[in-house]
């Protein structure tokens, strides 16, 4: 990605080296935490959603005061320009409904974290908590993504940040909190597949930013899109529940197969709108 002329979000939290969230007022813990881990890394189920039910949805956490990326810290400032992306792409967008975009903050953190849905730790991976409208990353899930998901790539971390965007989009026009409803006036089964529409629906999201950023700044490269398609394959819940069961349950799918992951990005960068994503839902 041609990222290094791009300039960089005011809305970065820099919250790595501070304690994290494994207590301060959150009533997930302890055991009650590492199994939310182990269904989180088996299932394939969003950390932030699960932390959000069991936690009552949570209140925000006291205001952090934002710290930014020291100069040398390469990783961190492609996360903030990749955000700043997201940020013109549906500042953008939004316009073209004559409406105001809200963007999120995205926190960096390592170990662990407190949300707004509750305390949470790196093992969970990348999530978005809707009580608090930001995006939580430890950097360390990117060496994992290429070391043992096999989808390595500047790319393939600019596609998962643009994922959690896309839920934040979700959230801000309603689509989130509607799905969430459903789902607790659903069977388990279907509220499943409504988790699993509310994610390709992000993933079609991720792709609709790449083809716009890229018509806007020019910013992919040869094997960008490669990249991320093998991201979304390699997230897909029937390839991650081969790798740690070793097999497959398709009725317990929260995020989608590997093939439908895939089709949903190169949906959205196909769509000449952000419509033609959200009418997935």
């Amino acid at each position: 990605m041609k990222m290094d002329d791009e300039r960089e979000s005011a809305n970065l939290e820099d919250r790595r080296g501070q304690r994290g969230g494994i207590g301060g007022g959150a009533r997930v813990g302890g055991l009650g935490l590492v199994a939310v881990v182990v269904v989180s890394l088996l299932f394939g189920v969003d950390p932030g959603t699960v932390l959000s039910m069991l936690d009552g949805g949570g209140a925000p956490p006291a205001q952090q005061q934002a710290a930014t990326p020291p100069r040398d810290d390469a990783h961190a400032r492609f996360v903030s320009r990749v955000l700043a992306s997201t940020e013109d792409v549906w500042t953008a967008e939004f316009a073209r409904q004559n409406r105001q975009y809200e963007a999120p903050r995205l926190v960096l953190f390592s170990g662990a974290v407190q949300s707004g849905c509750g305390a949470a730790q790196s093992a969970m991976g990348p999530f978005y908590c809707p009580a608090d409208k930001r995006v939580y990353i430890d950097l360390s899930f990117f060496r994992e993504m290429g070391q043992r998901l096999g989808a390595p790539g500047d790319f393939a971390q600019a596609y998962v940040i643009a994922h959690e965007v896309g839920h934040h989009v979700q959230n801000i026009i309603g689509i989130l909190p509607r799905a969430n409803a459903a789902q607790q006036a659903s069977t388990p089964r279907d509220a499943n597949a409504i988790s699993v529409r509310v994610e390709l629906m992000a993933d079609c999201l991720a792709g609709f930013w790449a083809r716009r950023a890229d018509d806007m700044r020019g910013i992919l490269e040869a094997g960008d899109i490669e990249e991320g398609m093998g991201a979304a394959a390699a997230v897909g819940d029937d390839r991650l529940q081969q790798r740690a069961r070793g097999s497959v349950v398709p009725e317990s799918f929260t995020h989608g197969s590997s093939a439908q992951r895939v089709t949903a990005f190169k949906t959205g960068m196909a769509a000449t709108g952000a419509q033609a994503c959200l009418e997935r839902g």
